[in-house]
């Protein structure tokens, strides 16, 4: 644990705070999903990076078995939402494979399995005075990777958002820049994270991204026993011991 540092108390502090306010919900009703549509528009269409109709914004693979939507909530407003997908050699369903399909099929050949989040989006009139949200959104893919035991979580980002990626996730880049990426009207670059490699160190920097078990489950299990999820989930991050960061992602 001493070879790594953690990220500059002050900021952890103030994470962790922020996550005092925060509830996480998986969107399985249809109420919850109307919701999600219109952030995702909303956000989608300021930053113009699709061509949109209508007013929402869902697509098929929104309900593909191995997909996961939530919604974040700060003192119960809905500011952000994100979709995970559990990517495997057995089941490749994945909207960043159909962007770059060589270099997703390239892991998955290898045996490999993969966190894919995508559609996030940002409520526009809170993401500019709350810097936090990409934090306590992509959160939740440091949750699934623990959860679901993967080997990569990807990035499918606009290239000035690389450097973030880069910097808190420590990212890879896997294919550069490009041009003309299917129906989106940016350009795109596709980055990893080694969560087998960085996970500690990851953890370890940033003890807001650290989660119990029991978090994870409610977020991600489908058993017959939990076959409805909670209506909220609190982040766990405060309540897990020193001792314990770095040490529940895949090692």
């Amino acid at each position: 644990m001493s070879d790594f540092k953690p990220a500059t108390e002050s900021f952890t502090d103030k994470m962790m705070e922020v996550l005092n306010h925060v509830e996480y919900r998986r969107i399985e009703s249809s109420e919850d999903m109307e919701d999600v549509a219109r952030i995702r528009y909303k956000a989608y269409k300021m930053a113009d990076i699709l061509p949109l109709t209508g007013s929402r914004l869902v697509d098929d693979i929104d309900f593909d078995p191995q997909a996961y939507i939530f919604g974040v909530y700060y003192d119960e407003r809905l500011i952000s939402t994100v979709r995970m997908h559990h990517v495997t050699p057995d089941h490749r369903v994945s909207s960043t494979r159909d962007i770059f399909p060589a270099e997703i099929d390239a892991f998955l050949d290898a045996g490999l399995s993969l966190i894919d989040p995508v559609r996030f989006a940002a409520d526009p009139e809170v993401m500019k005075d709350m810097p936090a949200i990409p934090y306590l959104t992509l959160r939740i893919a440091i949750m699934a990777a623990a959860y679901f035991d993967t080997d990569r979580v990807l990035q499918l980002v606009s290239p000035q958002h690389a450097p973030f990626y880069k910097r808190v996730f420590y990212a890879q880049t896997i294919v550069p820049p490009q041009k003309n990426c299917g129906k989106y009207n940016i350009d795109l670059t596709l980055m990893a994270t080694n969560t087998r490699e960085v996970g500690r160190k990851l953890l370890t920097r940033f003890p807001f991204f650290v989660s119990q078990p029991c978090e994870r489950r409610m977020m991600f299990s489908r058993s017959l026993e939990t076959s409805m999820p909670p209506l909220t989930i609190l982040p766990t991050a405060r309540f897990v011991p020193s001792g314990s960061l770095g040490v529940d992602l895949p090692l």
